[in-house]
């Protein structure tokens, strides 16, 4: 790390080196030989023991051993306190109201929905319905932190749930959102959380994954975005004898965090110790947003959709909503019900938004239109090496129809690309003397070769 890049010493709290609690919660530190910081709790309850009988078992110990003093617990000598020794278990102090300092957060710096979404079109293709919807909540979201409560309006919070398809862009977006709005996101598996006591992940290491982001700023953590990814997976498990402890439960013990409140998490580690110091975490204007892929969420809207089909000419047809590959827009919170989720947790995401799956169109899209699509991924490559890429339409159509047949939405495109790129990166720079190739559809039907095209001398 540069000389301009160092964090001062002074922006972080002292620690208690016994109980390791920050010197914003314990109080002020008294300052021992050895650069050690101790609590005036900790402090006393060492005289307390002191005082109960056992000083003469120490006077003892050192008579025997006379290098036991002051000196044993020399931190200096085993150089935990050198400059190379991370600060990631270091907690930033909390700047007092009266600094001068910027504000953390700046409404101004949120741009309005459509400026937004004009920014989630250059890198997310098609989706017009969610950018809008996670566009408009994501404004909301951060008006409601600046509103000012003293006229008795309180809003509520906007937490989302993306429901889509695999591949179709849940986290992209989320990804995409969070690097326009410069803001601290953390992403958290709901398949490796269950209930406190069990083998797993705390509901706590979600907030502990934001913190991590924020460099360990509660301030700037607490105006983040959290998304839960794989949210489906802690549906209640049906017809179950055991104690749920990675689906139900979880949902309940996400409630409160969901709503708003003080979350105690340690700094600089995902578990807590009596090493690790921790600090509380407001969740209140945590902005939540869950995603799932809700496998056969699609039968349980079209079975609650074909109840109203009936004869007669104003009846519909059952077989109507079968081939209706756009079904999940449709979803209603009582087919989440019906899925698994309970009534509390859905009651906490208010706006629910579906994804499209995607279509060849799509897939055509998604590998030309975005600033980072893949072809120009690997053109980027090919340019350092001086060396000019080029793919044809056709090409492009025969990747996108195998995207399709693999039914993993946007990551299969990568995996398609990779397999036939391997022989061109390998190959290309051993000859100088190339200047362009060019990806046909004979190639990747094993039909052809690219064409290549040497430089004019």
């Amino acid at each position: 790390m540069s000389e301009e890049t160092k964090v001062p010493e002074d922006e972080y709290e002292k620690v208690c080196f016994i109980c390791r609690r920050p010197e914003s919660r314990a109080g002020k530190l008294i300052h021992m030989p050895g650069n050690m910081d101790i609590c005036s709790d900790c402090m006393q309850k060492a005289f307390n023991s002191l005082q109960s009988g056992s000083l003469s078992n120490y006077q003892e110990i050192l008579k025997n051993y006379p290098g036991m003093g002051a000196d044993l617990l020399n931190l200096n000598e085993l150089g935990l306190n050198s400059p190379e020794v991370p600060k990631r278990q270091k907690l930033k102090k909390k700047k007092s109201q009266e600094e001068s300092a910027p504000p953390v957060f700046d409404r101004k710096q949120i741009p309005a929905p459509h400026q937004m979404k004009g920014q989630l079109d250059e890198y997310v293709v098609g989706q017009e319905q969610a950018k809008k919807a996670v566009s408009v909540a994501v404004y909301n979201h951060y008006k409601r932190i600046s509103a000012d409560p003293s006229d008795g309006i309180e809003i509520e919070k906007s937490n989302m749930l993306l429901i889509g398809p695999t591949g179709s862009g849940k986290t992209y977006l989320v990804k995409t959102l969070a690097r326009l709005l410069n803001v601290p996101l953390a992403i958290a598996d709901a398949t490796s959380l269950t209930e406190a006591g069990y083998i797993g992940d705390d509901i706590e290491s979600v907030i502990t994954k934001l913190l991590a982001a924020a460099d360990n700023d509660v301030e700037r953590a607490e105006h983040g975005i959290v998304y839960i990814d794989e949210i489906d997976k802690i549906a209640k498990k049906k017809n179950t004898t055991t104690r749920d402890v990675s689906g139900e439960s979880v949902q309940q013990e996400l409630l409160k965090m969901l709503e708003g409140a003080d979350v105690e998490v340690p700094v600089g580690s995902n578990s807590k110790n009596a090493m690790v110091p921790m600090t509380t975490v407001n969740t209140s204007h945590i902005l939540f947003i869950c995603g799932g892929a809700f496998p056969d969420l699609e039968e349980i809207v079209k079975r609650r959709l074909n109840e109203k089909a009936g004869i007669g000419f104003a009846a519909s047809v059952k077989d109507t909503f079968d081939k209706d590959k756009n079904i999940l827009s449709k979803t209603t919170t009582e087919d989440l019900r019906q899925f698994g989720m309970i009534p509390e947790f859905l009651g906490r995401l208010p706006v629910l938004v579906a994804l499209e799956p995607l279509t060849k169109e799509f897939m055509l899209r998604i590998l030309k239109e975005p600033r980072n699509a893949i072809v120009r991924q690997y053109q980027k490559l090919l340019a350092m090496d001086e060396v000019q890429l080029v793919f044809e339409e056709e090409a492009l159509e025969v990747i996108a129809e195998r995207a399709m047949e693999k039914e993993t939405g946007a990551r299969a495109l990568r995996s398609i690309i990779e397999e036939f790129m391997m022989d061109i990166m390998y190959e290309i720079p051993k000859d100088d003397n190339i200047g362009t190739v060019t990806i046909t559809k004979e190639y990747l039907e094993h039909t052809g070769g690219p064409r290549i095209t040497m430089r004019m001398r």
